[in-house]
């Protein structure tokens, strides 16, 4: 059996953890294991997933990178048991390509979930990007990216042997829960069949943008619109959020649900998703929203990429005029499901196809590189 390890911040529920754990779920196990870096010594809400699963949670506590960097490595030198080192932390990728490296690990896997970073601009930020880069391009022996905005975000220009991953999703059960929860939000918050249900799904950070999202709300209020908007998950501006929420008169309004693992049936049960983000890297949440046939106002700050031509995404500037516009005047159309399971299956967003593509992977890698330091 192979270990693989991979480094990551904290296994949440967000994108890229996300993606990781439609592959570990559904990889065979009894060949490949997964097992997790983090660098943090709170519980992550998949960690008790992963430990079931039978992977690992590895905490690396340090104050900063460089010492970090030499802890990896002296993990890596005391478990000679790993071959592959899978790392998802953009550009801080660098520092854990180059443990590898001086470890001796001859798979060393860079992975590019985002399509951009708040730090666009800034002197320093990009002359550390661009070290990193050129580590990262130097020694790693693999370049995964979600899509070719994000994997020229990581890697630049140079994207020969860059491997296009979709983020992709057991689309079966996310459309079988589509056809069969549309009435799930109405029930379980006891709200009227006739009201026009948004949801934005995402963690309460400045860069999800939910204080637009109040705005908008604001502005429907008004407006005479009968609509309940529920911001689904869990973040550092939670109070912030609230008393937004609370100076604008809208607790009757929107709804903060926390987090939740009825997210698919969520979806199923709203009307639209709004997602006015500052910037994204291909989010998960918007394949998986496609798959349940659920339509999306998201961000023209999104990377173009998302949208699956399935008639669900539609771009806007972040204006909150047009934002509310839109949403007064939308109305839900039937998924058209064949369509959806042709188009995840065409597109390799499926994640049995997705899993094949990783194994493959992992099993040449290991053949190319083991005799390779």
């Amino acid at each position: 059996m192979q270990r693989v390890l991979h480094v990551i911040g904290k296994m949440d529920r967000a994108g890229a953890e996300t993606m990781l754990m439609n592959l570990y779920r559904t990889i065979d196990r009894e060949n490949y294991q997964f097992d997790f870096i983090v660098f943090t010594k709170e519980k992550g809400d998949y960690d008790d997933e992963i430990i079931s699963l039978g992977g690992r949670i590895i905490p690396i506590i340090a104050g900063n990178p460089i010492a970090r960097t030499k802890l990896l490595i002296k993990f890596l030198k005391s478990n000679k048991e790993y071959k592959i080192l899978h790392a998802h932390t953009l550009f801080s990728n660098a520092f854990h390509i180059l443990a590898a490296k001086f470890a001796k690990i001859p798979v060393r896997i860079a992975h590019s979930h985002n399509t951009d970073d708040q730090s666009k601009g800034f002197v320093v930020s990009n002359i550390y990007k661009a070290i990193s880069r050129s580590i990262i391009n130097k020694f790693s022996t693999d370049r995964l990216a979600c899509g070719k905005e994000a994997a020229v975000c990581l890697f630049g220009q140079d994207q020969n042997n860059v491997l296009i991953l979709p983020n992709a999703i057991d689309s079966t059960t996310f459309m079988t829960i589509g056809k069969n929860n549309s009435n799930y939000i109405n029930e379980k918050f006891q709200i009227n069949p006739q009201t026009l249900k948004i949801v934005q799904i995402g963690r309460l950070q400045e860069v999800k943008n939910h204080k637009f999202s109040v705005k908008v709300a604001n502005n429907l209020k008004k407006q005479g619109v009968d609509f309940k908007m529920l911001f689904v998950g869990k973040g550092d501006l939670s109070n912030d959020i609230k008393q937004e929420i609370l100076d604008n008169d809208l607790t009757e309004d929107v709804i903060m649900t926390g987090l939740r693992t009825d997210i698919p049936q969520i979806m199923a049960g709203a009307d639209v998703m709004i997602m006015p983000s500052l910037f994204e890297g291909f989010p998960v949440v918007l394949v998986e929203s496609q798959a349940v046939g659920l339509p999306v106002i998201v961000s023209e700050n999104v990377s173009g990429e998302v949208d699956l031509d399935l008639n669900l995404v539609d771009f806007l500037k972040l204006d909150e005029t047009i934002w509310t516009e839109n949403l007064k005047k939308f109305e839900k159309q039937k998924p058209d499901f064949e369509r959806i399971k042709d188009i995840f299956y065409k597109e390799g967003f499926d994640i049995n196809s997705a899993v094949e593509r990783v194994r493959n992977l992992y099993s040449k890698a290991v053949n190319k590189n083991y005799n390779k330091q």
